[in-house]
């Protein structure tokens, strides 16, 4: 397998199996902290055809908590990965380069990433006819894009960000409405 690849799968129930592995050996190897760990990314959504990448967000009070992270992660196997393009954001992955199986996403507990991806898959997870076309358009770049992850991403991007701020919308209208 290439290192970028696109290689979307059917949904495999394992991958809630794993996550809680994961979230246990993430609390334990950062015991003491001030966390709060969710599943995320198209793995945390049953029934969804997704990359088998098990995504992780680890919340935290400040950003810069996560500076204390790094060598911690490194022991379960965690590689700190800078990503400088997407500052309110840690970025940890477990395995290769390209090959990840695992990515740990440290955020701001309350921030507008934080809140968008419980968000989107919240949405994803109660939405049956929206969960079937977030599949479709997967399954469409995956084609199209078979050896080109970035554009499969990108592509994602505008069918996210629209159900997000629509979630959102909705989200906040109920905390307003009497």
């Amino acid at each position: 397998m290439g290192t970028s690849q696109v290689i979307v799968m059917e949904y495999d129930p394992s991958w809630q199996t794993e996550y809680e592995s994961e979230k246990a050996r993430i609390l334990a190897a950062l015991a003491g902290e001030s966390i709060w760990v969710e599943h995320i990314g198209s793995t945390s959504v049953p029934g969804l055809a997704a990359k088998p990448i098990v995504d992780i967000a680890v919340g935290v009070a400040h950003l810069s908590i996560a500076d204390a992270f790094i060598q911690p992660l490194a022991a379960i196997g965690y590689e700190y990965v800078p990503k400088p393009e997407f500052p309110p954001r840690r970025f940890f992955r477990q395995g290769e380069w390209g090959k990840g199986t695992h990515h740990l996403h440290v955020y701001e507990i309350g921030s507008e990433e934080w809140k968008g991806n419980l968000l989107f898959r919240d949405s994803l997870r109660s939405d049956p006819g929206l969960r079937r076309q977030y599949a479709e358009l997967k399954a469409d770049l995956a084609s199209r894009h078979p050896d080109d992850r970035a554009a499969y991403t990108a592509h994602k991007g505008p069918f996210i960000r629209t159900v997000m701020e629509r979630a959102g919308k909705q989200a906040q209208g109920r905390v307003t409405s009497p």
